[in-house]
């Protein structure tokens, strides 16, 4: 079952950057990338919308494939960015 964090992430990117109403079609681990499912503008978007529906601040050195290439990633780098150290 899709955490919060995905389940938003997927709308945001299939209502914002696909322009669909049936959802996002891609599996969560799909390589934006590799899939031409987004360009680097979108990942600002994605960026914007972490920071602000999550209550994260992104600095420019973690814009990176690692933590945004996939809807999975970006929960990964959420849900650690919202863990208390």
């Amino acid at each position: 079952m899709p955490s919060e964090i995905e389940a938003k992430i997927r709308k945001f990117i299939a209502e914002t950057i696909l322009f669909s109403s049936d959802g996002y079609p891609y599996p969560v681990d799909a390589s934006f990338l590799e899939n031409g499912i987004v360009d680097s503008m979108n990942i600002m978007e994605i960026v914007m919308f972490v920071e602000e529906q999550f209550g994260i601040k992104v600095e420019d050195n973690e814009i990176t494939p690692d933590h945004f290439d996939s809807v999975q990633r970006i929960t990964r780098f959420v849900q650690g960015k919202q863990t208390p150290v």
